[in-house]
């Protein structure tokens, strides 16, 4: 069995990505300072993707106002990211860079690499602004992902960093108590 991901440093990757419209270069050290998805995804112009792909976008506003950017991966290259979006209605409303990932490096970095298909699985990746992975879930390919569970999941990683001690019980939203662990928990939830 392998090493988890999760408290982990992003490894060092270069990339292009297609971003509104221009070809960018990106890297894990654009993630610094900021809270940051990386969502892998098999393939462009396939059935489950757009679906999720559309769902973050339509979530994007809301990632950024946490102070979040997402970073779509595919081990398709920029030129069909753009191609993609040019083409596809739900996909022409990203905002949020598509990064290309042809030679597999970041799916491999990030352990989703299917090798005998070259396509990575379904990756969801979440990352402090000091770049430690904090939220690492994977899915097969036939299990699409809900932008909305992320949110919340990002939700209760950022509280936990900024309450030293605190942790969040099962499905808290935020408003909501969370627990103090200590011996005088134990046994009592």
């Amino acid at each position: 069995m392998s090493q988890s991901i999760v408290n982990t440093i992003v490894k060092p990757f270069q990339a292009t990505a297609f971003h509104k419209g221009d070809f960018i270069e990106v890297s894990e050290e654009a993630m610094q300072g900021q809270w940051s998805v990386v969502f892998f995804y098999p393939a462009d112009f396939t059935f489950v993707c757009p679906t999720e792909l559309g769902d973050m976008a339509d979530h994007h506003e809301q990632l950024k106002a946490m102070n979040v950017e997402i970073y779509s991966v595919s081990t398709d290259t920029h030129f069909t990211h753009k191609a993609w979006h040019d083409s596809s209605d739900t996909i022409g409303k990203i905002q949020f860079p598509m990064i290309g990932d042809p030679t597999g490096k970041i799916a491999r970095n990030f352990g989703v690499m299917i090798e005998e298909e070259g396509l990575a699985l379904r990756g969801t990746f979440v990352i402090n602004p000091e770049g430690e992975i904090k939220v690492a879930e994977v899915n097969d390919l036939g299990i699409g992902r809900s932008a909305k569970d992320l949110v919340r999941k990002i939700q209760a990683a950022q509280y936990v960093a900024e309450h030293d001690g605190e942790v969040c019980p099962a499905a808290w939203q935020p408003g909501e108590a969370t627990l103090s662990p200590s011996l005088d928990l134990v046994g009592k939830i």
